[in-house]
């Protein structure tokens, strides 16, 4: 199932961001903030007011790929490990020119107290490349340059709370900025990616950052884990088996919990993952 590449369906959300990327997450967190409704707007750089609607993917296919996977249960807080910043890139499609075996996702929002769909939700993913590399910090996750707290060779980290933990957001060290990006959630509260299936590091099993703003607030850090079966049969393959010597596996892993797995399928040349990422957006721990 085709969930990105659809031009039909994608057509009015595709004209909604236009030159968003001259806007910048914040603006979009800020629109999307101030909304409540169906539609918002954000100021670009060159003072033109744009509208930002929730994603006119046509999503509601794909509710039913949702049994399973997640639902009404808090997702599970990590702290947003040492590579996160706000990157400026409202896409779906994140992989530029990273090579890998492509994964679609799709993502579903659920206030998980009353189970509705949270739409006007901005959600960011980031992740490394086949090499275990992150843009914005390619020497950092390559060992070079002093790497942070939580870098490579070390967990990223785990701890409560919903928004992104006690660690800082990083200064960019380089302009590179492929495997990051944003997008906003639609009336079912879904919004998809096209991306490559992450690499690894030393020291962390195989992993997607995730990060859910609600009401202009960061309401949940958190990451996306693959099954070890699939884990191993996409990295025996190029471009990751050049990346030898891993080390961590799901169940070794410090931040891993069952109910991070995504449930995929395959999805022609690649694999589809969706998961249920239920938010707590009045932090009352429920």
């Amino acid at each position: 199932m085709d969930i990105d590449h659809d031009e039909g369906r994608r057509v009015s959300r595709r004209t909604a961001l236009a030159g968003l990327g001259s806007i910048g997450l914040g603006a979009l967190l800020a629109a999307c903030g101030r909304g409540g409704g169906s539609t918002t707007t954000a100021t670009a750089s060159d003072g033109a007011t744009v509208s930002v609607s929730p994603q006119a993917t046509g999503t509601a296919d794909l509710t039913g790929l949702f049994a399973g996977a997640n639902t009404c249960t808090l997702a599970p807080s990590t702290t947003q490990g040492p590579y996160y910043f706000d990157a400026d890139k409202v896409r779906s499609d994140i992989r530029e020119d990273r090579q890998g075996s492509r994964l679609r996702l799709a993502i579903r929002v659920q206030d998980s107290e009353s189970c509705r769909a949270v739409p006007d939700a901005v959600v960011e993913i980031w992740h490394c490349d086949a090499a275990g590399h992150y843009s914005g910090a390619e020497a950092l996750s390559t060992g070079g340059g002093g790497a942070p707290g939580g870098a490579p060779g070390r967990p990223d980290g785990n701890g409560g709370g919903g928004g992104g933990g006690s660690q800082a957001d990083l200064v960019p060290q380089d302009d590179k900025r492929y495997l990051r990006g944003a997008q906003v959630t639609d009336t079912n509260g879904i919004v998809s990616f096209t991306t490559i299936w992450p690499g690894w590091y030393s020291g962390r099993t195989v992993h997607i950052h995730a990060m859910v703003h609600v009401n202009d607030e960061r309401t949940l850090t958190t990451q996306l884990m693959m099954d070890e079966k699939l884990n191993s049969a996409v990295l025996a393959e190029q471009p990751y088996a050049a990346h030898t010597g891993r080390d961590t596996f799901n169940d070794g892993d410090g931040i891993y919990k069952p109910a991070m797995l995504l449930k995929i399928t395959e999805d022609g040349g690649g694999h589809l993952g969706v998961i249920t990422l239920a938010v707590d957006p009045d932090k009352n721990g429920r």
